[in-house]
């Protein structure tokens, strides 16, 4: 039999670096940071399917796809904070703005607006409702 003895807590050897605990975050950050993941696949086959339709030269279509997928990760990390929100609510404009050069992406778009304002609002509440859980419980 090999010796399987669990180590004691007491042993001065480190395990590793000391990892920060993780931030919990709030329903209204996690349902905006997967609206926005859904919203970047859009964009990506959206600026295939546009450059297949040749409405504009590839540069364009890549370029603009490029910089716009640029701009929702970093509303990905963000959205935690309230101008974040804005950030990414203003993003939401440019996504509708594309139907001026493609009516399909304007309606995708509108969808994926339903989305976030689904979870701006139906987020906040939900997080406000947790705070006064939290709050009543102490």
């Amino acid at each position: 039999m090999t010796d399987t003895a669990a180590p004691h807590a007491d042993d001065s050897e480190p395990t590793g670096p000391a990892r920060r605990p993780k931030r919990e975050r709030g329903a209204r950050e996690s349902l905006l940071q997967v609206t926005i993941v859904m919203e970047v696949l859009a964009v990506v086959f959206g600026a295939l399917a546009i450059n297949g339709l040749d409405v504009l030269p590839p540069a364009a279509v890549f370029g603009g796809a490029g910089v716009l997928v640029l701009l929702l990760l970093v509303a990905y990390r963000v959205v935690r904070y309230g101008w974040g929100v804005w950030f990414g609510s203003a993003l939401q404009v440019v996504l509708l703005a594309t139907g001026f050069i493609e009516v399909l992406a304007a309606v995708t778009a509108a969808v994926f607006v339903g989305f976030w304002i689904y979870g701006v609002v139906k987020g906040g509440q939900l997080d406000a409702a947790k705070r006064a859980a939290t709050e009543g419980a102490s």
